[in-house]
């Protein structure tokens, strides 16, 4: 569960007040002391864990090439420097983005998957295992007939009218 930092301040503070008799002003003061320090130290690991390359909420990107944040086990998101194993289209609308949009903006092909290469790599492996690459081919053929089918009647019906 996590805590805001008010929150965590007041139960600092709390159990400092049980273990001495503190006053009103003291209490306010304690809390207001531990509040900036705890906010001072969630600043400070923000900034560590960011380490210049990622800035949330201020519109820098991610200074990472495009091509390198797609790795085994996860990908990372060039907008706000998260990793996952998969893009969702939920997690890209925080950043007013689809997957479409996203692809192009970073320059990924229209088919690029937005997940790990291992991900990738366990898709393709159970499609193949289901015969989706055959069952494509033959719908492909199956189509490519029936539309010089329709060609064919298509002209006959145009020389008949002549």
């Amino acid at each position: 569960m996590n805590k805001s930092i008010v929150e965590i301040a007041a139960d600092i503070v709390q159990s400092q007040c049980s273990g001495q008799n503190m006053s009103t002003e003291e209490i306010t003061a304690a809390l207001q002391n531990t509040f900036n320090a705890l906010q001072s130290m969630q600043t400070a690991e923000t900034n560590s864990v960011n380490a210049g390359d990622v800035e949330t909420g201020t519109g820098k990107k991610v200074d990472i090439d495009p091509r390198k944040s797609i790795l085994k086990n996860k990908i990372i998101c060039l907008e706000c420097g998260q990793s996952f194993k998969i893009l969702s289209s939920k997690h890209l609308s925080t950043h007013g983005l689809n997957g479409k949009s996203y692809r192009q903006k970073y320059g990924f092909s229209a088919r690029q998957p937005l997940c790990s290469k291992a991900l990738t790599e366990q898709r393709k492996k159970a499609g193949k295992e289901r015969g989706i690459p055959e069952n494509l081919k033959k719908s492909i053929i199956a189509k490519k007939k029936a539309n010089t089918r329709k060609k064919n009647a298509n002209a006959k019906k145009k020389s008949v009218k002549k």
